[in-house]
């Protein structure tokens, strides 16, 4: 070939596609036409001088999910941001696909276990109207903390919930972490709280998400008061990275033997292993090490997660070894 023709292929096909120059802009700079230009960009393709690749986002979404129900055993949805960096943003992409996963299951007679949070809040202003007959919506964890009663925060996520099924709530009227042991073992033999117990064990959906002590947007469980600052330490301390509906984990997925977990009033996690359907909806790679915990407790079915954390979550995975708890 040529050396000034091939020398031509490879400044033509360095300014279009590397510096983004237009071929009239090529063309001004080369002192040639804009038709000209289209034909030497068409030579450098044909003559092996550039090579495309097209990177399918859903193809690669169905390859992060794949492998992560291969790692965990999952079903799991992988949403592609379109708010890079935005983490609010992020959040709201990864709620509205769950709203509409959620959508599609509920149905007349089920029982939807929900337990609040910043993700179940932003999952609940995206749900769309689908009426399902005698179904009811049970809150899974208390909400009372020391500064408040959280019944308008939890409410008004039941509310949204049970708006868009058409469906019966049952709150629960109960601390997020009870000071004593004793007072919980009390409240749980009351027949009232005993018949929202019931309820949740009969629920045939559960919708949480994984708190942790890290992120841009925090998890309410830290932030708004339910635990105190030496609460937190504490858990720091003895290896927790994070919570499933107030239920503190350690990254190797154990929870049993913390003192904390005996004061919680979110369902445990063999608890919630007993649920058929169990959702677990997670926005931000500051997740990533909580939500391999939850994994690898066990508690979830089902999976909604955006790309970036998932690409986290399996680089956790490969470097944090599983060590099951003694």
């Amino acid at each position: 070939m040529d050396a000034t023709r091939e020398q031509d292929l490879i400044t033509v096909a360095e300014l279009y596609y590397l510096q983004d120059f237009t071929m009239e802009s090529i063309g001004r700079r080369m002192g040639r036409s804009r038709s000209s230009v289209s034909r030497l960009l068409k030579a450098a393709r044909e003559e092996g001088f550039v090579s495309i690749t097209l990177n399918n986002p859903a193809e690669r979404r169905l390859g992060l999910a794949a492998r992560l129900q291969q790692a965990f055993g999952v079903e799991t949805t992988v949403v592609t941001l379109t708010d890079d960096g935005d983490p609010a943003g992020s959040l709201e992409e990864v709620a509205m696909a769950a709203a509409r996963l959620l959508g599609m299951w509920m149905n007349h007679e089920m029982v939807l276990g929900v337990a609040w949070g910043t993700t179940t809040s932003a999952i609940s202003r995206h749900l769309e109207q689908k009426t399902a007959k005698s179904s009811v919506v049970v809150q899974l964890n208390g909400a009372a903390n020391p500064r408040t009663s959280g019944v308008t925060y939890a409410g008004t996520i039941m509310g949204r919930f049970a708006s868009a099924f058409d469906s019966t709530i049952f709150d629960f009227p109960v601390p997020a972490f009870f000071d004593h042991v004793e007072t919980k073992e009390l409240m749980w033999s009351e027949r009232s709280i005993r018949r929202v117990l019931d309820v949740q064990a009969e629920a045939s959906i559960a919708l949480f998400s994984v708190g942790g002590f890290t992120g841009s947007l925090p998890s309410h469980v830290y932030s708004a008061g339910y635990l105190e600052p030496a609460d937190i330490q504490a858990v720091k301390d003895q290896g927790v990275v994070g919570d499933v509906c107030t239920v503190m984990l350690r990254e190797d997925g154990s929870w049993e033997d913390l003192d904390i977990n005996r004061r919680a009033s979110g369902p445990t996690p063999d608890l919630l292993k007993t649920l058929p359907r169990r959702l677990c909806v997670v926005s931000g790679e500051a997740r990533a090490r909580p939500l391999l915990a939850a994994l690898r407790a066990g508690v979830a079915t089902h999976l909604v997660i955006d790309e970036l954390l998932a690409l986290h979550l399996l680089a956790a995975a490969a470097t944090l070894p599983h060590i099951a708890a003694s």
